[in-house]
């Protein structure tokens, strides 16, 4: 497989974008090597500019669930862009995507769109906070919500990839106002809200962790985090960022029965445009500016091309393209354990709808100590042995796999055929 092209780019890249990327996982410095630099996108297949052609399964972190360049999310792009890319004022746009997530979600009483995932948990925070007059926020050990400053505490994701401690630059005097715990322990959560319930403001978390790799929650556990804040009158922040609209048309809280105070959303949201959103409770939301003293504003919030995108994307999303999806990534996971067996190389396979990591471990990973101990060297060969049979898995033990409903039973058997071979170098390792 030729990467000549992507090397000459990542070299001029490193001169120009530190380490050479945009956003640190890209970097491959999980796995090792030269980051592929694409050039296209369509359906399930990403081409890069060696002419190199991979079954997708980054979907740009998860959003593009239809696949990329869906010709009605295409034509919702283009006809809103005709009319103008940002007008700095309302649009029925906005109205239009709201209203289909409100169906989807009714405990999003109200919402406020915005423009990242990271904007979108750094204002639910201050929204908690602003709410319950508290300033503490509990999180947990390999949950990543966006690089704001309060969130780069044993934050998973990119930070776990390359090995860094909590972040350089966040003030100790803000990072000790978040608390952390271990992911799928209620016990340890109920304590600390027997000693510190009077200063917690909100406890955020990924219903499914996407960024420790996949972390299935325990039986009761979300359950337990709303009743514990509800006891205590903090706020239950669910990160649906990844999850939102991916796991099923409700998110985690449609598929675990759910009702939280605030959810964040990105990714699908806005089918691969810059999209967030935050909502919740409506009396909660309703302390936002301008209707309450809480502020929180963006130049580009409700992009009218980012509404039609979110909008066409999720309209396809119907009950029976969520079952088709299921059934493939079923597929992908139980083709994945097989292999691995065969090759005798001990793996954990875990899965939520259609969001998978393959953890190179003989044990259960459940929380962010089981993932780090995982053998990253093997999945670097694993990583690698795939892209060479045409399969483009995220580079990092770290992270989710995602498929998409453009994901065709060849592209599964050609990737089920490319993990024979990808295991089988993983067993050398």
């Amino acid at each position: 497989m030729k990467t000549e092209l992507s090397e000459k780019l990542f070299a001029k890249a490193k001169d120009l974008f530190p380490g050479g990327v945009n956003s640190p996982v890209r970097a491959f410095k999980g796995v090792g090597g030269t980051p592929r630099f694409i050039a296209r996108a369509r359906g399930a297949h990403l081409y890069d500019v060696d002419g190199n052609d991979y079954v997708d399964y980054v979907l740009s972190w998860g959003p593009m669930i239809v696949g990329h360049c869906h010709p009605e999310v295409m034509r919702a792009v283009q006809d809103a862009m005709k009319d103008g890319s940002s007008y700095g004022a309302p649009c029925p746009r906005e109205i239009q995507l709201a209203e289909l997530v409100r169906e989807r979600m009714p405990w999003v009483q109200k919402m406020r769109f915005c423009s990242s995932g990271t904007e979108a948990t750094t204002a639910a925070i201050r929204v908690a906070r602003g709410f319950t007059g508290r300033d503490d926020i509990l999180k947990f050990d390999g949950c990543y919500h966006g690089a704001g400053d309060a969130l780069l505490v044993k934050a998973g994701s990119g930070v776990e990839t390359l090995g860094l401690p909590d972040s350089p630059g966040v003030p100790a005097d803000l990072a000790k106002h978040t608390l952390t715990l271990p992911y799928n322990d209620l016990a340890a959560v109920q304590q600390l809200f027997e000693k510190k319930g009077k200063d917690l403001a909100a406890v955020i978390v990924e219903p499914v962790v996407g960024n420790m790799g996949v972390l299935v929650p325990r039986p009761g556990y979300l359950q337990g985090l709303l009743e514990v804040c509800s006891k205590h009158g903090a706020l239950l922040i669910i990160d649906e960022v990844m999850t939102g609209f991916r796991v099923g048309a409700g998110g985690a809280c449609g598929l675990y029965g759910l009702q939280p105070d605030l959810v964040t959303f990105g990714k699908v949201i806005g089918a691969g445009l810059p999209v967030g959103a935050f909502g919740g409770r409506a009396d909660v939301m309703d302390r936002v500016a301008p209707a309450g003293p809480i502020y929180q504003a963006g130049t580009l919030s409700g992009n009218p091309m980012a509404m039609a995108a979110g909008h066409a994307s999720l309209k396809l999303m119907t009950p029976a393209a969520y079952d088709r999806l299921e059934a493939q990534s079923a597929k992908v996971a139980e083709g994945l354990v097989a292999a691995a067996a065969e090759a005798k190389v001990p793996v954990q396979v875990n899965r939520v709808g259609s969001m998978l990591t393959v953890f190179f471990s003989a044990k259960p990973v459940f929380d962010a100590a089981s993932a780090r101990a995982c053998d990253t060297r093997r999945f670097g060969a694993f990583h690698h042995a795939l892209l060479e049979n045409g399969v483009y898995f995220p580079p990092s033990q770290f992270e989710a796999a995602f498929l998409s409903t453009a994901h065709t039973d060849d592209d599964v058997e050609a990737t089920l055929r490319a993990g024979k071979a990808a295991f089988a170098a993983a067993a050398k390792v």
